[in-house]
């Protein structure tokens, strides 16, 4: 009797959960499992970069270079003995179109260096992607949401302060007389290497008042701007944004005589907006990267770039001091690929020293990045020059160059000092300009370790002066 009243019910409940589990099966009689990643309330838009397992179309491209770069740029990897490889090729078309079409994805950037698209959407439409056959893996920009990435974030510290034999050459440079002499970017000059057929980007924040302002009248007059893009509002517009880009640009290429002359002040330029004056995200990072490899195709000798990442205005994507080791930021993988490609990238190190944070800051982590710190007039480095070393231990900043109170064109056309590693990395640039003039056959490799050698640290470099300052000569 009692084991009867025991087994009555319990074949009742039995039968139950049998018709229970009918019900929730469809009509195929497979029972509806969600997806592992599946929120009912996934409402979140996250920041991605997905990565493309290869480039099918690489063949025709490899054999059509024209198809790729131009022919500066070509010749510039011939006289450095680079070989094009599949970096050089374009994203394959189809993979593009197929992640464009997919519901809730936004593509808001892309990376033929790196096979990568950025792109927006909600973690589960994000996740959704690795179902595609050809995609190797996806990135979230929230590093709590990879499955390698899983730490605790760096505690928030504050944003980025650097959001914003042949005839002689005798120029008067007036204000600009110091930053130039300290480097003997004057000694080049007087040798008739003044920038002349060397080609820089600077990619910034703006450039307002470069296409009207007298300091950069001779500039325009011999019609030494290039070109440009302003890859934030995706138009042809540059000569706008903030006057950061503007001010760093007047360190290499003014002209006033007996009160203003930049450091190389006859090369040509390209000028590329990627970073937005009025907020910091991660998009700024791809946008560069799409800069620089345009400056790659264009034929470009040399990247400038005052600007640097580790905080955003969203935390939840800020990067660790532990991230500064050269091949973790995008930002830091792309301008390690522009250097692979013959060009020099020339960076500020940040200004941060200090700070809390006290380092250098992506893509200045980069190993192959001539990351440039910043010192006084008298060769006394600035305290806000950010310290190396690098997260692995490599000595950075590389060079120093004057960046307190350096003279710049400010945002009212008027000479004026201002001081950051943003105006030390532009001085330095155009002494390299004309350096590289001078020394043409040399490859960017050999540039970059002849500039550090002649440092005078380089046998005993720091922390913040890294191999300290370098003399051209």
């Amino acid at each position: 009797m009692k084991i009867k009243t025991f087994l009555y019910p319990k074949i009742r409940f039995i039968v139950l959960a049998m018709v229970l589990l009918f019900f929730a099966c469809d009509k195929n009689n497979t029972l509806e499992i969600p997806e592992q990643n599946e929120d009912p309330i996934d409402t979140q838009i996250e920041i991605a970069w997905v990565f493309f397992k290869d480039k099918p179309s690489k063949a025709t491209y490899l054999a059509n270079p024209s198809l790729m770069l131009s022919q500066r740029s070509i010749q510039r990897r011939t006289r450095q003995n680079i070989l094009l490889d599949d970096n050089d090729v374009p994203i394959e078309k189809t993979y593009y179109n197929e992640v464009k079409n997919r519901a809730g994805i936004k593509i808001m950037a892309k990376s033929k260096w790196l096979n990568a698209l950025h792109i927006e959407g909600t973690k589960t439409n994000i996740n959704k992607l690795k179902q595609l056959s050809f995609v190797a893996k996806i990135e979230f920009a929230d590093k709590s949401l990879n499955a390698t990435d899983r730490v605790a974030p760096a505690k928030r510290l504050h944003h980025p302060e650097n959001k914003f034999g042949s005839i002689s050459t005798d120029y008067s440079y007036g204000n600009g007389s110091n930053q130039i002499q300290m480097l003997g970017g004057e000694a080049l000059h007087q040798q008739n290497f003044t920038g002349t057929g060397m080609i820089i980007a600077v990619i910034d924040g703006g450039f307002p008042g470069v296409d009207t302002f007298i300091a950069f009248k001779r500039l325009r007059d011999q019609n030494k701007i290039l070109g440009g893009y302003n890859y934030v509002t995706r138009s042809s517009n540059f000569y706008t944004g903030i006057s950061h880009g503007t001010a760093v640009l007047s360190t290499i290429a003014s002209y006033v005589d007996n009160q203003f002359i930049g450091t190389a002040p006859d090369a040509s330029f390209y000028l590329f907006i990627t970073e937005d004056g009025t907020k910091e995200t991660p998009l700024e990072e791809s946008l560069w990267v799409e800069a620089a490899e345009k400056a790659d195709s264009l034929g470009v000798d040399i990247i400038n770039t005052s600007l640097g990442y580790f905080t955003f205005d969203n935390p939840k994507y800020d990067y660790s001091y532990a991230d500064m080791n050269g091949s973790k930021t995008f930002i830091s993988r792309g301008a390690e690929i522009g250097f692979s490609r013959g060009m020099i990238i020339v960076n500020a190190a940040g200004n941060e020293g200090a700070e809390p944070w006290k380092y250098i800051i992506a893509p200045a982590d980069a190993k192959s990045v001539l990351a440039v710190g910043a010192v006084d007039a008298a060769k006394i480095i600035a305290t806000f020059s950010s310290f190396g070393p690098t997260a692995d231990g490599r000595v950075k900043p590389d060079v120093l160059a004057q960046g307190l109170n350096a003279f710049v064109i400010n945002a009212d056309g008027q000479i004026a000092p201002s001081s950051g590693t943003s105006f030390a990395s532009p001085i330095m640039t155009g002494v390299i300009a004309c350096y590289w003039q001078k020394n043409y056959t040399k490859k960017n490799t050999e540039i970059i370790q002849m500039i550090k050698e002649s440092a005078h640290l380089f046998n005993n470099p720091s922390p913040q002066y890294g191999y300290g300052i370098p003399k051209f000569n």
